[in-house]
C-alpha cells in the first residue's frame, strides 16, 4: 500500500456555522491542497468552502465511502453535533497538519 493512502471522510465550512460540504479521498494533504487553492470549479470553489473542520480516517476506501454517504444523508444539525463533539471552536484543523491559516473574510 502507497505510504500517502488514508482513506478518510471530511467535512470543511466556508466559516463557523456557514457552508459545509462533506468529501472522501484516499489523500487528505492534497486534497485539502486543491480546496484551498480552489483548483477545481464546482461547489466548494463557488461558496469559499476550505475550513478543515472535521476528519476521520478509515482502513478502507469502501468503508470511507460508506461513512460520507451515511453523513451527506445527515441533516444539517446532525453534522454540526458530529464537528462540535470534537471540534467546538470550528478551529481550521489544517493549520495542524501544516497548512497556513486561511485569510479572514469580511461578510
Amino acid at each position: 500500500m502507497h505510504a500517502d493512502f488514508q482513506p478518510t471522510v471530511y467535512i470543511l465550512a466556508s466559516r463557523r456555522y456557514g457552508t459545509l460540504y462533506v468529501g472522501v479521498t484516499s489523500h487528505l494533504m492534497q486534497r485539502l491542497h486543491q480546496h484551498r487553492e480552489d483548483i477545481f470549479e464546482g461547489f466548494t470553489a463557488n461558496h469559499n468552502v476550505k475550513m478543515l473542520i472535521w476528519y476521520e480516517q478509515h482502513a478502507t476506501m469502501e468503508t470511507a465511502i460508506l461513512r460520507e454517504k451515511q453523513i451527506k444523508k445527515w441533516n444539517r444539525q446532525w453534522k454540526i453535533n458530529l464537528i462540535e463533539m470534537e471540534n467546538p471552536n470550528w478551529r481550521d484543523l489544517a493549520v495542524d497538519l501544516g497548512f497556513p491559516t486561511l485569510p479572514s473574510r469580511k461578510l
